[in-house]
């Protein structure tokens, strides 16, 4: 399995301030709800999901979206430059294989994580279905974003990564 460092969002501002769900998550469900829409009219035979820490009951987050778009691999390259042709664009210093890119909004606090079915970066969704099977993970993943607050950038990756790697064994 490539190493998830380096598909984790990069924060840009140097302190990181983490929002309790009732600040985030309505607001997060509704723009996936938007994006969804959109994005089955563009792309008809994609799988779109709502993943991140929006999608966990309970988990803290920075306030972004994130948004799984399964796509057959022969379509990933066309389903990358039809999201480019909506304003997104490829996202810098992330993983980027045959099978995953990341995008991200020029607009707006959303990333899509454009995944070739069947490959292993299905590993969004088991994270996202593992952390909603299980409450007492989402208080841990909680507890080690509340930790990272005012820690390098690098840092927080490293810890996230870690523990993402731990839900996924």
């Amino acid at each position: 399995m490539h190493n998830l460092h380096y598909v984790l969002v990069l924060c840009h501002d140097i302190n990181m301030i983490f929002l309790n769900p009732d600040k985030y998550q309505s607001k997060c469900y509704e723009r996936f709800i938007f994006y969804k829409s959109q994005l089955k009219g563009l792309l008809p035979t994609a799988r779109v999901e709502h993943i991140g820490s929006s999608s966990i009951s309970g988990a803290i987050s920075k306030g972004d979206l994130d948004i799984f778009i399964g796509v057959d691999a022969c379509e990933l390259d066309i389903a990358i430059q039809k999201l480019i042709g909506i304003g997104f664009q490829i996202k810098q210093n992330t993983l980027r294989t045959p099978e995953l890119c990341m995008l991200e909004s020029l607009s707006e606090d959303i990333a899509f994580q454009v995944v070739a079915n069947d490959s292993e970066f299905e590993s969004f969704l088991i994270f996202r279905d593992r952390m909603s099977a299980d409450s007492r993970l989402v208080i841990q993943y909680n507890e080690m974003k509340r930790s990272c607050q005012g820690i390098a950038h690098e840092e927080y990756r490293n810890k996230k990564s870690v523990f993402i790697q731990e839900v996924l064994k």
